[in-house]
């Protein structure tokens, strides 16, 4: 039974090994040469990449989540490769399935999506509602993650079909100040331990039964 747990803690450990962001702050090093690669692609031709900078230079080395809300592209518009008319959701497709895996690997993923319900009930001094399609909520381990995925080549390839299934939208990073829903640093842990108690009881049984 002892080895059924060690197993377990052993998984865990190389589970937060992964999750976590054990590299630290980015470094200013770093910082400059992410800005550089940036401005050398273009992205200042979307992004406000001051912006950017001071987020980066103002790193805590802790996990953080962005808030995306997009509006898809309605109806259909030109494949920016083919140039047949495509839905504007199938577009965008190509480019958040791989962004998704890619997001994973890092250590990210989504930590809530959703379509919105009805139009603004509550806002002043705000913009009319564009019609917002998805809102999402995205956990990046790290704003060094972040901007290794931005400057990733196989997504900078596939851009353009963001770009055209995207009719409006804006994001931007937060901190959750309250957070009731159980993160994977605590499922992962409890499904874990539910295996390796099930595993014990079932060798536990065994002994008896032989």
């Amino acid at each position: 039974m002892a080895v059924i747990w060690g197993v377990a803690a052993v998984i865990y450990i190389a589970f937060r090994a992964w999750y976590d962001n054990w590299r630290g702050k980015v470094t200013g090093k770093e910082i400059d040469a992410f800005l550089a690669d940036a401005r050398a692609h273009g992205s200042d031709q979307h992004n406000d990449l001051g912006i950017v900078e001071t987020f980066l230079r103002e790193d805590d080395g802790r996990e953080f989540f962005m808030l995306n809300l997009v509006k898809v592209q309605p109806g259909d518009a030109p494949d920016p490769v083919t140039g047949k008319p495509t839905p504007g959701r199938v577009l965008l497709n190509k480019y958040t399935s791989p962004f998704m895996r890619r997001l994973f690997l890092h250590g990210g993923h989504p930590a809530l999506a959703a379509r919105p319900a009805g139009g603004y009930v509550d806002a002043w001094n705000a913009a009319p509602d564009p019609g917002w399609t998805i809102v999402g909520y995205m956990r990046y381990r790290s704003r060094r993650d972040m901007m290794e995925l931005a400057g990733d080549p196989r997504f900078r390839a596939i851009h353009v079909f963001k770009m055209a299934g995207t009719h409006t939208t804006f994001s931007f990073p937060t901190r959750p100040m309250i957070m009731t829903l159980m993160g994977p640093r605590i499922y992962v842990g409890l499904i874990l331990a539910l295996i390796a108690a099930l595993a014990s009881l079932a060798l536990l049984t065994l002994d008896i039964t032989l």
